[in-house]
């Protein structure tokens, strides 16, 4: 009787969000722009409520005994909450994805067809712990045009709440309907949200390997993001000493429980000596422990890595390292355990750089620089709603242009298809406008 309860409850809940959805969608440009500024001041506002509410989550977690990953996602202090506003405000500068015509062409003289860009409809954003994901979603359907159904891990209840109550109060003052932005509270609403295809035009989860996983498993809606954070280093025998020692901390070190930190470190053979010490010493500084082959352990005190490390993602301050024979070893290491999410490689030698990044087949391949580069924000996307590691695209962070789709419109004059078959068929012009 209760699931009986809640199914009928969610369809209503999606049924009102797609209708605000078709009217946000055909909203201009400055009114979903207004949205947004209306949200960015009215979260600044509630600075002191929001901030109060993650603290009781953070209390909860701590009893619960969550795994310090995701307490590092859930908390959300003053400064990663005045950036996730600032990326709000960054959406609203960046150019409108709906409306663009991306074709227009005549097919004969009268009638022209184009191909416009339109949002998707609804989005079901499923995500564990990171609050913030909640505004930088939310921004992003908005200005795309699409309404938002979310659903955060209990771990973030009261943040969620709250979030979305400020969002509420502030879309009242604006053209955009509340209903547009929804927020789903338990988990048995999960597997509902799930089987609702009627309403629901996308899934983006962002959470751990296993969660995301049930979701491509259990739903018949398009999914998008990735199950895998598995991200590589690779530091070539050309490598700079001190630049592959700052980019390998920075990768590892500056937010381990992100998806686009390294969990693997590949090391060519020929520096190993100088390069291995050195920062095997700066990542102990940072209380990183280290795990390495038989190779590696011969060079620096480590424990030994197993099969297994290769296909982790620790999300924690844990770093594997292989020592490699050459360039090919090592992209044949990322394409046999890589998960496609960001590798990259540190070297002075430009021809390895560009072998690196032509052959390894991961949404981003960096050279000489952090693997923490991988986010929307850092793009310039202004946020993103996820990474997505499948081939077909969008692929990588995903901002507004994965957030829409195209509709061809044909405007004729009488024109009809029979004048263009049989024996005295017209023919097209199909003449680029």
């Amino acid at each position: 009787m209760v699931a009986s309860k809640i199914t009928s409850s969610l369809t209503d809940i999606a049924r009102q969000t797609r209708a605000s959805a078709s009217k946000l969608a055909v909203l201009s440009t400055a009114d979903r722009n207004r949205a947004l500024e209306e949200i960015a001041a009215a979260l600044e506002a509630a600075t002191s409520e929001i901030v109060e509410a993650n603290q009781a989550d953070l209390q909860a977690a701590k009893a619960n005994h969550l795994a310090p990953a995701l307490y590092a996602r859930l908390k959300l202090g003053e400064s990663k909450l005045q950036a996730a506003i600032a990326g709000v405000r960054d959406v609203a500068k960046l150019e409108d994805p709906v409306g663009a015509s991306q074709i227009k062409r005549e097919l004969d003289e009268g009638l022209i067809l184009k191909r416009v860009t339109c949002p998707l409809g609804v989005l079901g954003i499923i995500f564990e712990a990171r609050p913030e994901a909640l505004i930088q979603i939310t921004s992003l359907a908005i200005k795309s045009g699409n309404g938002v159904i979310l659903k955060g891990g209990k771990e973030a209840l009261n943040s969620c709440q709250t979030l979305v109550e400020v969002i509420h109060k502030a879309l009242v003052k604006t053209k955009v309907e509340p209903d547009a932005v929804q927020l789903l509270t338990t988990r048995e609403e999960i597997a509902q949200l799930l089987s609702l295809d009627k309403y629901i035009d996308l899934i983006i989860p962002r959470g751990s390997n296993s969660f995301v996983r049930y979701v491509q498993d259990n739903t018949q809606i398009p999914v998008l993001g990735h199950a895998d954070g598995i991200c590589h280093l690779y530091v070539d025998s050309a490598a700079d000493i001190d630049k592959a020692v700052k980019i390998t901390v920075d990768a590892k070190t500056h937010y381990p429980a992100a998806c686009n930190a390294i969990e693997t470190l590949l090391v060519h053979r020929d520096i190993a000596p100088k390069f291995l010490p050195t920062v095997a010493t700066v990542l102990k500084e940072h209380h990183v422990e280290l795990r390495g082959d038989t190779a590696t352990r011969k060079i620096i005190d480590c424990t030994e890595a197993t099969e297994t490390d290769w296909s982790l993602e620790y999300s924690d301050l844990i770093l594997a390292i292989k020592i490699v024979d050459d360039l090919e070893a090592a992209i044949a290491h990322i394409d046999r355990y890589g998960s496609k999410h960001t590798d990259a490689i540190v070297t002075e030698d430009s021809q390895a750089a560009d072998i690196f990044q032509n052959r390894v087949d991961a949404a981003g391949v960096y050279h000489n620089c952090s693997t923490r580069f991988a986010d929307g924000f850092r793009y310039g996307f202004g946020a993103e709603v996820g990474i997505s590691t499948q081939q077909m695209p969008p692929r990588g962070p995903v901002g507004l242009e994965g957030l829409v789709t195209y509709k061809y419109k044909l405007t004729g004059n009488g024109h009809i298809a029979a004048t263009y078959t049989g024996e005295n068929a017209k023919s097209f012009t199909h003449r680029d406008l």
